[in-house]
């Protein structure tokens, strides 16, 4: 049986001057929008009671099983409205086959790729006037038609570099263990909801370049653990991670392998990427990492830009060692919130090296426009990627 989304419009959404000076300033996941897409599952019904809601705090059971094992998942992705007044989602099936996956991992139900993308259309032709405009007007309830900008001309503006024109609406699916009990058994019952918060730029003075501190204390994720699924426990994990790398003057962490091999897995909850003198993209192996929606669309176009991606692992020592003799000469994570990040510098228990001349190379800058300029409407979309919602 199809789930299907009927909306069941809010009777108190946020008066428009209200919404319009959020949109004008809406940082990242400060905000939400008036609706929330929601689904049910139990053992004897399966998937039940899809819709479109008003948003609303739910009540559970103090024995709910996410409280005490952490049974849940999520995932993250984006609309974008174009400069022609559409929505458009970029690659959600593949948003959908990870979210399904990741269930697997954690014993929760796998919804339907159908379901999930239905959920987020449905949640944002609802609340579409919370997409903002992508040059950052205020109103994304009204945008101009008109053809969408080329960004093809060498001398226009480069909105990757200044951090201006990456507006979004950020959508969030989740999915929570809900029967009450406390064995260690998969739940029976769980609940399903996406929630929307518009986004601004992630860099909204320009990009800059980070430095990566190398922990030697924590590892995210070992072999045969839950590294590869989209999972909270992965995320509280990292929280001291990552206050160890502010501590010692960092933006973010780098972790290496659990078994002591010393190869880099993840910066934080991004994968990382390596541009070498020779031409090639290399990025860790699939194992114990997240595969990464950007990810696998920065090396899907790579050869566009006369890289070859290639991955494989990668040490430490490997990376130290041609950041300081020139074979490494750009090093950035991608991720959905941020696209791609320029690492210019890492740190670790006596050691500090650069990468480059320390500021943002110009192939990342170039891979991050392609991809920004692809999820806008402002190239073609010769991949597929691009899903209209509206």
């Amino acid at each position: 049986m199809s789930l299907d989304f009927p909306l069941d419009r809010t009777a108190a959404p946020v008066p428009g001057a209200e919404r319009r000076a959020i949109l004008a300033d809406p940082g990242f996941g400060r905000w939400f929008t008036d609706h929330m897409a929601v689904a049910a599952w139990d053992a004897e019904h399966g998937w039940h009671d899809g819709g479109v809601r008003p948003l609303a705090p739910f009540t559970l059971h103090p024995g709910a099983a996410v409280f005490h094992y952490g049974q849940e998942i999520f995932e993250g992705l984006k609309a974008y409205r174009h400069a022609d007044g559409g929505v458009w989602l970029f690659r959600p099936g593949d948003n959908a086959r990870r979210f399904a996956r990741s269930a697997r991992r954690l014993a929760l139900p796998e919804l339907p790729e159908a379901a999930f993308v239905r959920a987020v259309e449905e949640l944002v032709r609802a609340d579409a006037a919370w997409v903002p405009e992508p040059d950052g007007g205020a109103d994304g309830g009204a945008a101009t038609p008109g053809p969408a900008a080329s960004t093809s001309d060498p001398s226009a503006p480069d909105s990757s570099a200044s951090g201006s024109g990456e507006q979004s609406l950020y959508l969030r699916p989740f999915l929570i263990a809900t029967e009450s009990f406390l064995g260690v058994r998969p739940s029976a019952e769980a609940l399903f909801r996406v929630i929307a918060s518009p986004a601004g730029p992630y860099f909204p003075s320009g990009v800059t370049g980070v430095t990566l501190w190398v922990t030697e204390t924590y590892s995210r994720a070992a072999i045969g653990g839950t590294g590869a699924a989209k999972c909270g426990g992965n995320y509280a994990g990292s929280l001291a991670a990552q206050t160890e790398a502010l501590e010692n003057g960092c933006e973010q962490v780098l972790y290496l392998d659990s078994a002591g091999r010393g190869t880099i897995e993840e910066s934080g909850t991004m994968n990382l990427c390596l541009v070498t003198r020779d031409g090639e993209l290399l990025t860790p192996a699939l194992g114990t990492i997240l595969e990464g929606v950007t990810r696998d669309t920065v090396l899907a176009l790579a050869p566009e830009l006369g890289l070859r991606p290639v991955e494989r692992a990668i040490s430490l020592a490997e990376l130290r060692a041609g950041a300081e003799d020139g074979t490494v000469t750009e090093v950035f994570a991608a991720g959905t919130a941020a696209v791609l990040t320029p690492v210019t510098g890492f740190k670790g228990a006596g050691h500090a090296f650069t990468v480059g001349d320390g500021t943002p190379g110009p192939t990342t800058l170039a891979l991050r426009r392609t991809v920004l300029d692809l999820q806008y409407g402002r190239t073609e979309d010769r991949h597929g990627w691009l899903h209209r919602a509206l």
